[in-house]
C-alpha cells in the first residue's frame, strides 16, 4: 500500500493518464449504447469525449490551457446538441485544479467559478427535462450548480493552505538564516573579546616578565638577593598568566570558566592598587591615587578599568623609556567611574603605539576604545604637551 502511495504521488501525470482513459472509455460506451444518438450524433459526440479525457490528463501540467480546452468542449457540446455524458466530469477537475492552483491568478479563479455556475443553467435551457414544469427545472439547475461551487471551495482551501504552509517554511527558513548571523556575529563578538583578554594578558605579564629577567640577568653575579626576588617575581607572574590564559581557553572549549584551583577571576577595581604594586616591583614608578567613596560596580566596568589601566602601564613601560614616570588616578562619581593614566615619557613612541607602528597593529589602543565602547564610556588618548602620554576615560554606570 505504502509503495502504490509512493508511486502514485511520485507520478501523478500517470494517475490523471489512468483517470481520464477510465472516463473516456466510459463515455465511448455510454454514447455507443445510447438509443437516442443515430451514427451521425455518436460521431459528432466523440470530439467532446477526447477532449475531455485530455482536460483531465493534463490538467496539472498545462493547467490555464485544460481550462480553456474545457470550456471550449462544453460550448462545443451546447452547439453540436451533445447532451452530458461521464467524460463532462473532467469539468468539474479542472475546476477544482484552477482554483488549487497558486500559480494561476486569482482572477481567473473567479472566472472559472463564474464559468462553472452558468453551465447547469446554460445546460438546462439547451437541454429542458421537464418543459411545462419551470420550478422542477429551476431546482434541478441549482442542484446541478452545487458540485461545481464544491469543486471550487475545496480547491481554493487547498490554495489556502498550500499558500499558508509556504509562508511557514518562508519564516523558518528566513528565522534559521537569522539565528545563524546572530550566532555569527556571537562567536566574532566572543572571539573579539577573548582576543582582547588575551593581549591584555600576555602583553602585561610577558613585559613584566622581561623585564624581570632583564633585571636578573644583569644583577645576578654583584646582587644575587636581587636577582633572586626578581626571579621569584617571574615566576608569580608566569603563574598569574597561566591562570587567567588556562581561564580563557576553558571559555573557548566549554563556553563557560573552569572550576581549578589555578582558576583566576575576572580582574575588577579592587585589583587596580594590585597591578600597581606589580608594575611598581617591575621597575616603574607608579603613583596611584583613589577619589570619592569606593563602591562595587557592574562586572563589565569594573573589567573594563581594570585592563585600561593595565595596558596604559604596559604601554608606559614597553614605549616611555627607562626614566619614564607614570601616575593613575580613580575617581567615583555617582553615575560613573573616572580613570585619568599619565606618564612623562616619550609621547612620540606612544603615538606611533596608537597609530599602529610602534606594536605592530595598534591592537592596545584599539582594544581599550572597543572595551570603552561597550560599557556605554568615552576614551580620550594622546600625548601630554611637553612629553609623555596621557589616557582619561569616563564608564558610566549604565549603559546609554
Amino acid at each position: 500500500m505504502q509503495r502504490l502511495y509512493d508511486f502514485l504521488r511520485r507520478h501523478p501525470t500517470g494517475v490523471d493518464t489512468f483517470w481520464a482513459v477510465l472516463l473516456s472509455g466510459i463515455a465511448m460506451l455510454e454514447v455507443a449504447g445510447s438509443g437516442s444518438y443515430d451514427t451521425a450524433a455518436k460521431l459528432i459526440a466523440v470530439p467532446s469525449v477526447i477532449a475531455m479525457g485530455a482536460v483531465v490528463a493534463l490538467r496539472r501540467k498545462w493547467t490555464r490551457q485544460m481550462f480553456w480546452l474545457a470550456v471550449g468542449a462544453g460550448a462545443y457540446q451546447l452547439l453540436a446538441g451533445v447532451e452530458a455524458h461521464t467524460a463532462d466530469f473532467g469539468m468539474l477537475v479542472v475546476l477544482f485544479t484552477v482554483a488549487a492552483s497558486a500559480e494561476l491568478p486569482r482572477t481567473l479563479s473567479r472566472a472559472a467559478l463564474g464559468i462553472g455556475l452558468a453551465a447547469s443553467p446554460l445546460y438546462a435551457l439547451r437541454f429542458p427535462v421537464d418543459k411545462g414544469d419551470s420550478v422542477n427545472n429551476v431546482l434541478l439547475v441549482l442542484f446541478a450548480m452545487v458540485p461545481f461551487a464544491l469543486a471550487w471551495v475545496l480547491g481554493d482551501s487547498l490554495r489556502t493552505r498550500r499558500a499558508y504552509y509556504a509562508q511557514l517554511v518562508e519564516r523558518n527558513q528566513r528565522l534559521e538564516k537569522e539565528r545563524e548571523a546572530q550566532a555569527k556575529v556571537a562567536v566574532a563578538a566572543e572571539r573579539a573579546r577573548i582576543a582582547r583578554e588575551l593581549h591584555d594578558v600576555v602583553a602585561h605579564n610577558v613585559s613584566v616578565m622581561v623585564v624581570q629577567a632583564d633585571g636578573a640577568a644583569y644583577v645576578m653575579d654583584v646582587a644575587p638577593d636581587q636577582a633572586k626576588e626578581a626571579l621569584q617575581t617571574i615566576s608569580g607572574t608566569g603563574r598569574q598568566a597561566l591562570a587567567e590564559m588556562r581561564r580563557l581557553l576553558g571559555v573557548l572549549r566549554t563556553g563557560e570558566p573552569q572550576e581549578s584551583e589555578d582558576y583566576v577571576p575576572q580582574p575588577d577595581v579592587e585589583q587596580i592598587e594590585v597591578l600597581v604594586e606589580q608594575v611598581r616591583a617591575a621597575g616603574l614608578d607608579v603613583d596611584f591615587e583613589v577619589e570619592g567613596a569606593p563602591r562595587k560596580l557592574p562586572s563589565g566596568v569594573e573589567l573594563t578599568a581594570y585592563r585600561i589601566v593595565q595596558e596604559a602601564l604596559t604601554n608606559t613601560r614597553k614605549h616611555g623609556g627607562p626614566e619614564a614616570r607614570a601616575s593613575v588616578r580613580l575617581v567615583y562619581f555617582d553615575d560613573g567611574l573616572g580613570l585619568l593614566v599619565e606618564d612623562d615619557g616619550r609621547g612620540a613612541a606612544h603615538e606611533l603605539y596608537e597609530d599602529g607602528g610602534a606594536d605592530g597593529a595598534g591592537h592596545g589602543m584599539i582594544g581599550m576604545r572597543e572595551r570603552v565602547g561597550m560599557v556605554g564610556g568615552t576614551l580620550d588618548a594622546g600625548p601630554r604637551p611637553g612629553g609623555g602620554f596621557r589616557i582619561s576615560a569616563l564608564l558610566p554606570l549604565k549603559k546609554g
